[in-house]
């Protein structure tokens, strides 16, 4: 598991809405059982939850999907589902993302 991969949203309750889960945690804490992820949903869906900067908007397969960092949470790592692609173009709008839900910058 690598960081920025985005996985298959296992949750069935949940799925439709955010298909899939970006793994935002370090590499160096691989061996945690549990793992920090953003949810991905698709543009059309949310996009009234985009808020500038907070939110990036990613694409997997010529679809976009919006990143809700405001959502973000600790899960089980067994609660991925299968990997989907690596989206580490994108680490500096996701680092950004993450400053500023903890220090508003």
């Amino acid at each position: 598991m690598s960081q920025f991969t985005v996985y298959k949203n296992n949750n069935p309750k949940m799925r439709k809405t955010y298909p899939y889960l970006l793994d935002i945690q370090s590499d160096l804490l691989g061996q945690l059982r549990t793992t920090i992820v953003i949810p991905l949903g698709k543009y059309a869906a949310v996009k009234n939850q985009v808020i500038t900067k907070l939110c990036p908007v990613v694409e997997i397969d010529g679809v976009e999907y919006v990143a809700l960092t405001q959502q973000l949470a600790g899960i089980d790592r067994t609660l991925l589902g299968a990997e989907v692609a690596s989206i580490s173009d994108y680490r500096s709008e996701f680092i950004g993302a993450i400053d500023l839900i903890v220090s508003g910058i």
